[in-house]
């Protein structure tokens, strides 16, 4: 009978010891995951897409005061904003620090006449017929669909819906009849 309670006790005696192995095993893989969250995943959240030259809209939107029409020259008269080409940076940059290794990068675009591979951020469904112009005209400011992009330094992107559009249209108490309007 004295060998059985000592071959329970030994037997809760592991039983604590696996456990209390199991909980520092558990603790560690729970502290791995909260770092590698913290230190790889966090500062990327609410960032859009990594792009070929890191652009700031932060530093020429917002410390700059640089105008959103200086770059996308095509807004108020286009449908689409557009991309600024090679030649719109390197106005700037051929005599703003022209030695930083991003503006190289963009020097090799322009000695190759390729144009910058800027990466899309901004969607809206193909069937939807937007146009920047219209918008401009009225003076609806590019904060109000794109966000504080002067506080950003890389555009995290939308892809715009359609309610997007009808709440802002019914607040401003402008055209609801949707083949008039976007999709044409």
């Amino acid at each position: 009978m004295k060998g059985r309670f000592s071959l329970l006790a030994v037997k809760r005696k592991l039983k604590t010891k696996n456990l209390g192995l199991f909980f520092i095993f558990f603790a560690c893989l729970l502290l791995s995951g909260l770092f590698l969250f913290l230190f790889y995943l966090l500062p990327g959240m609410g960032m859009g897409p990594e792009q070929p030259i890191a652009f700031s809209h932060r530093v020429h939107a917002g410390v700059k005061n640089i105008q959103c029409e200086f770059c996308h020259s095509y807004v108020s008269r286009s449908e689409h904003p557009g991309i600024p080409p090679v030649e719109k940076c390197l106005y700037c940059h051929n005599h703003i620090i022209s030695n930083h290794p991003e503006i190289k990068k963009e020097h090799q675009y322009f000695n190759t006449k390729t144009s910058t591979p800027w990466v899309k951020v901004n969607y809206i469904p193909e069937h939807v017929f937007f146009i920047h112009q219209r918008h401009i005209k009225k003076q609806v400011e590019c904060t109000q669909c794109h966000g504080e992009v002067a506080a950003m330094d890389r555009l995290k992107g939308t892809r715009f819906k359609m309610q997007f559009c009808i709440d802002c249209h019914k607040i401003k108490g402008a055209n609801l009849d949707c083949w008039l309007g976007c999709h044409n």
